[in-house]
């Protein structure tokens, strides 16, 4: 049985294995625990059997505009709609928070990811030159809401 869930405190250790598991950026595991304290409805967990299996972290940047850090799934459940879920759960909290927009930056060479946030009709807004660790590109994109 698959749940979305708020993080908790006892999720750290599987988000951090997963993150460096999943995503080419390395992390300080302390930034996790960070992002909990900051905006823990943002801190969004997929368990399945008690297993973490994906994770997205997103926060408030101010009263009007949040913004998506990091999403990650385990590559052995890919492609069966747990980043859609994980997206949706927090589309619905940054709604239920006033939020009128969601931002995010992604590789400009992560077409699957580009493409899945696309899907969820997020538009590309602009480039961003060298912004990851090793020196790649990142479009930023957003999606808007009409209350």
């Amino acid at each position: 049985m698959l749940t979305i869930r708020e993080f908790e405190p006892n999720d750290m250790f599987s988000v951090i294995k997963l993150a460096s598991d999943t995503l080419t950026e390395r992390y300080n595991p302390s930034i996790f625990n960070y992002f909990f304290e900051t905006y823990n409805k943002g801190f969004i967990v997929a368990d399945y059997r008690h297993k973490i299996i994906g994770f997205l972290i997103g926060v408030k940047m101010n009263d009007k505009t949040a913004k998506i850090l990091m999403l990650a799934v385990s590559r052995k459940f890919r492609n069966q709609k747990i980043g859609s879920e994980l997206l949706n759960h927090y589309i619905n909290v940054s709604k239920s928070d006033k939020i009128d927009n969601i931002q995010l930056e992604v590789r400009c060479d992560n077409k699957k990811a580009i493409n899945f946030y696309k899907k969820h009709n997020f538009k590309i807004k602009d480039k961003i030159k060298e912004f990851y660790q090793n020196g790649q590109d990142a479009y930023t994109m957003e999606k808007k809401f009409m209350f």
